[in-house]
């Protein structure tokens, strides 16, 4: 939200010359500042300047010579003997008597400081006659689009008050002296009046404690002359639509802006149009209330209905774009089609053009949330729609109407009809005050919970600054809630308002008192913060990303959208689903990484999926699931990246204190599912890791597919832990602190000889089972070597390295023999394996 503070000045009627001042007090009170604009820096040097003469260049059929005024206000430049200044001028429209914009030598380019690359102009000769300086044109100005010719400047683009003078500034006649505060759009999210300079100025009065009285036409009730030369019908056929104004307006000449209403909106981030479409944008950017214009001669029966879009129907935007509509968009439609996307884009083929000669002004107010979904729906954003989206108060409407109608006559537009109005009962029953907005509140609790001893007059004073008046007793303050405050309710949030324009950083600083004892251990934290310091430890890098993701993103890591939650009131198109899994998120970010160069490298996350297949918790609420996920890449791996995750899940198991796990073939019909539901594993590179029978993750390489979809190059392995899993045996398998023993281990090679679809898994599983109840012992098991003869062989040659620690003896050969034995005992048993 962009603030003019020169637009402040004036409506709160008080200087605002310490702009850091401003800034903090606004960075404190109202909202979080994004950017400052210093808009005087910009237009440094622009001078106004009255072209004297004006000749042919003699060598150049496009320039010409010319002669300017500019008071003598600028210093350091040659002049002839009449004072002039010679600038050599390529526009088409220059002439002798005109008044323009001279950019004198020494000054920067506006538009080139918006660009980014300054540009500081100098004196130049152009085909040999010596130019000081250039006069602009609209877009070298940053004024807009137009480099057909320079900007000439008539009586009629003054602001109201200022005149012509030669060696004026360009910036103090146009309001452009000044400083434009760019406001963080989110934190106004609850207050659809601070994006409007109205109400920021309200605001900005009464944090510096100062009364706010609004202009009279916000707080006036129409007034205008009633007219019947055109007919218009207007209906109101949808509950989408709390209340619809319209007027038609005759005489209409459409044609560019005045300069000072362009420059107006563009020092507002608009953009101008022309002359009716600009007054309806700047009466948005005043009040916050978007207007819209028809051509009137191009509404079919000269009405316009509020109501739903038929399923099917299609509108061409004023952007050119085509859309479909949905039974659950809201339409503004003529008696044969819909003409406009209510709320947020009008229809092409009403459009006001250069050949419009009446109008219809819309002013209405629309369900915000059947706005949002529309927007999202068809996906278009405009400045309207996020007005709209933050609920506009439908009883401001017939005063921002009268401001644009103060505007068109001014620029001669005629009234032609009736000030037509529908609207609900409800708008209409607070419309005549039947259902005022009261808040009751005490003064002891105002400052009970500000720690506050403020009076009864004095909280009147802090609200009456805003125009928020308070009448009743300090026990019982009957708080009357102005139509533009929406979000005024209940008790608690009078509370914060004092406490916001009393200043919260003013407030005693107290510490509540609390008890000391601890709080309770959170499991579920301790465990991801210990497997997040194994990430750590093994140079992984930690991401964060959003919660939401694109259908496409879903597809491309094969998973059916059907089983992810939508998002009704999603933030944009692109995030309209809940997760259903963490890798899509991470595989996402694998080919930016290594585009960058970077090719050895881990990425992982903590987070929480939804899925429709999950069971139901209570009330048939859907359950999270916690999980961990990992990517890990290398561009010149030392085997199958299996083994990477593989490694990685180790480290991670072993950080926790469990060290039982093991890796199992994806094999069963369950397994199966398993993987089919993180989508993107290759079952037959994958394994299902489990701890005493309970699947605690996935680990594995990625299907063709997946690589194919995410546009990956390099191998790339991947892991899934399941933390609510992982969190039912982490309890009983945690193990503390144990010292190294301080007496020899021993180490003994075997190799297990079984038949060829007995797995690697299977063999170290029951190697495991046999050693792992051993008292006294801490045995550990690592792989060595596989053989086969040839690929077909029907026996495979298994080779492990067993470590038996004893805390109290040296193993002896007896009793390392008979461990080994019961390992022979155990494979044979279970495999008619035998032991090389």
């Amino acid at each position: 939200m962009k603030v003019n503070v020169a637009v402040i000045e004036r409506l709160v009627g008080f200087p605002l010359t310490n702009i850091d001042s401003l800034v903090t007090k606004i960075n404190s009170q109202l909202g979080g500042v994004e950017e400052v604009i210093n808009l005087a820096d910009r237009y440094r040097g622009a001078t106004i300047v009255k072209v004297v003469e004006c000749e042919k260049h003699p060598d150049a059929d496009r320039l010409h010579i010319t002669k300017i005024d500019d008071g003598r206000s600028v210093l350091d430049v040659p002049r002839d003997e009449n004072g002039l200044v010679q600038v050599v001028c390529g526009a088409p429209n220059v002439h002798a008597g005109m008044w323009a914009i001279w950019l004198p030598p020494g000054s920067t380019v506006p538009a080139s400081i918006v660009e980014g690359d300054p540009f500081v102009l100098g004196a130049r000769k152009l085909r040999g006659v010596l130019s000081q300086g250039m006069m602009a044109a609209a877009d070298e100005l940053a004024l807009g689009s137009d480099h057909g010719g320079i900007v000439e400047i008539t009586e009629d683009d003054l602001p109201e008050g200022a005149a012509l003078v030669p060696g004026a500034s360009f910036a103090e006649v146009f309001g452009l002296n000044t400083t434009i505060i760019d406001i963080e759009n989110k934190m106004f999210t609850h207050r659809p009046d601070l994006f409007g300079q109205v109400g920021v100025a309200r605001e900005i009065a009464g944090i510096f404690n100062r009364s706010f009285v609004s202009p009279e036409w916000y707080s006036s009730a129409l007034q205008c002359d009633l007219a019947h030369s055109l007919p218009l019908t207007l209906a109101r056929n949808t509950d989408g639509a709390s209340r619809v104004m319209a007027v038609a307006l005759e005489k209409v000449t459409v044609e560019p802006s005045p300069l000072w209403l362009q420059c107006q909106i563009v020092a507002l981030g608009g953009k101008p149009i022309n002359n009716i479409v600009d007054l309806t944008n700047y009466v948005m950017l005043m009040t916050a209330q978007p207007l819209h214009a028809y051509d009137y001669d191009k509404l079919a029966g000269h009405t316009l209905v509020a109501r739903q879009a038929q399923e099917g129907e299609s509108l061409t935007l004023l952007d050119g774009k085509d859309i479909v509509l949905t039974a659950d968009d809201i339409v503004m439609a003529d008696t044969e089609k819909p003409v406009g996307l209510a709320g947020i884009m009008g229809g092409k083929d009403t459009a006001v053009t250069d050949d419009t000669t009446r109008v219809v002004i819309e002013v209405a107010t629309f369900d915000m949330f059947a706005l949002r979904k529309s927007a999202m729906r068809h996906g278009v954003f405009t400045d309207a729609l996020t007005r709209y989206n933050k609920g506009q108060s439908p009883l401001q409407n017939e005063h921002v109407l009268q401001y644009f109608l103060q505007l068109a006559a001014d620029a001669g537009a005629v009234i032609a009809s009736p000030v037509y109005d529908a609207m609900t009962s409800d708008v209409a029953d607070a419309r005549v005050g039947k259902r005022p907005r009261q808040v009751i509140v005490g003064g002891d609790i105002i400052n009970s919970r500000l720690g506050l001893e403020l009076s009864r007059s004095a909280i009147k004073q802090i609200l009456g600054n805003v125009e928020v008046t308070v009448a009743g007793s300090d026990e019982r303050m009957v708080v009357h809630v102005p139509f533009w405050r929406t979000d005024l309710a209940i008790p608690e949030d009078i509370v914060e308002e004092v406490g916001r324009l009393y200043g919260f950083n003013l407030l005693p600083r107290q510490l509540p008192q609390r008890r000391i004892s601890p709080p309770p251990v959170n499991r579920l934290r301790q465990l991801q913060q210990l497997l997040r310091q194994g990430f750590v430890r093994s140079g992984a890098n930690e991401l964060v990303t959003y919660s939401f993701v694109h259908q496409n993103t879903l597809e491309r890591a094969g998973q059916d959208p059907a089983h992810s939650f939508t998002i009704s009131n999603a933030l944009s198109p692109d995030l309209q689903y809940y997760r259903q899994t963490l890798l899509p998120n991470l595989l996402e970010k694998v080919r930016p990484n290594s585009k960058e160069g970077y090719h050895d490298f881990t990425l992982f996350e903590f987070g929480r999926v939804y899925n429709q297949q999950y069971p139901r918790g209570e009330k048939g609420v859907p359950a999270p699931r916690e999980l961990a996920s990992a990517v890990m890449t290398q561009k010149k791996p030392d085997g199958a990246m299996f083994y990477y995750a593989r490694q990685q899940m180790d480290e991670l198991l072993t950080v926790i204190g469990i060290e039982n796990q093991t890796y199992e073939a994806v094999s069963s019909e369950a397994d199966k599912a398993l993987v089919q539901q993180q989508g993107v594993f290759a079952p037959d590179r994958s394994a299902i890791v489990r701890v005493k029978g309970t699947e605690i993750g996935i680990i594995g390489e990625l299907t063709a597919a997946a690589r194919d979809n995410f546009r990956i190059q390099m191998p790339v392995a991947t892991l899934t832990i399941d933390i609510s899993a992982l969190m039912s045996v982490w309890h009983e398998n945690a193990q503390g602190y144990t010292p190294l023993s301080k007496y020899q281990w021993a180490q003994r090679d075997i190799s297990i000889k079984a038949a060829a679809d007995v797995s690697y898994s299977k063999l170290y599983s029951a190697a495991m089972q046999a050693l792992q109840n051993v008292v006294g012992y801490h045995v550990t098991i690592e792989p060595l070597s596989i053989y086969q003869a040839s690929y077909d062989a029907a026996d495979v040659t298994t080779t492990f390295r067993i470590t038996l620690t004893h805390h109290d003896k040296t193993p002896v050969k007896k009793d390392i023999e008979a461990l080994l034995e019961q390992v022979s005992d155990a494979v044979s048993k279970q495999f008619g394996a035998s032991i090389e």
